[in-house]
């Protein structure tokens, strides 16, 4: 990992809020790393940099992002169903096109995995291949960007506002179960790869 002099302390478990917020922006980053090693190397072989970073980002999605949309599908959002409809209601329309948006994200990640093995196993991808893969990495770019862009501009900022303060401990317990990790015992400065800080791909 690498560390940067006066970095930001990453939040915790505690701080559930701040936390789905930070892994928008692993999300950002791993789409934009997919993109660019679609953009550089469709149709040759890999060079260890951008193997590394195909790896890492399907990886990512494979195992990591599916818990970040259970926090919100299963932790947050029903939690603010749960406020006075007359406070939310507007925000409630919206939850539901958020969990939309999850479902037409899944068939691009889906495509993604299924041509990104290839290309690691087969060292190349056809031009239909390298075409798919590139369209489904900026399809998922376009859709992502809208919908980070309402849930840490308005949806977040309801929920520290409306859920109480025990509602939210509670979902950064329930974010944390979903890792392995007890809520007696959840570390300050995690190395969890769902939410790490810093991508050992730079460069690209």
């Amino acid at each position: 990992m690498n560390l940067q002099i006066g970095q930001p302390a990453a939040p915790t478990f505690a701080e559930p809020l701040a936390l789905l917020s930070d892994c928008h922006r692993r999300v950002e980053r791993f789409l934009e790393a997919l993109r660019t090693v679609g953009r550089l190397a469709p149709k040759r072989p890999l060079n260890p940099v951008e193997r590394e970073a195909l790896e890492t980002s399907l990886r990512y999605f494979r195992e990591a992002a599916p818990r970040h949309t259970a926090d919100e599908e299963e932790s947050l959002f029903p939690r603010l169903r749960q406020v006075d409809p007359a406070e939310v209601a507007t925000a409630l329309a919206q939850l539901d096109r958020l969990e939309r948006d999850h479902q037409t994200a899944a068939p691009h990640h889906a495509l993604l995995e299924t041509l990104g093995q290839r290309w690691l196993a087969a060292g190349c991808l056809s031009p239909d291949e390298a075409d798919s893969f590139l369209h489904a990495a900026e399809e998922l770019i376009v859709l992502y960007t809208k919908h980070i862009a309402l849930e840490d501009g308005e949806i977040f900022p309801l929920a520290a506002r409306l859920l109480s303060a025990s509602a939210l401990v509670e979902i950064g317990q329930e974010m944390a179960r979903r890792r392995g990790l007890f809520p007696g015992s959840i570390p300050a400065r995690r190395k969890d790869h769902s939410h790490a800080s810093t991508l050992p791909f730079q460069t690209l």
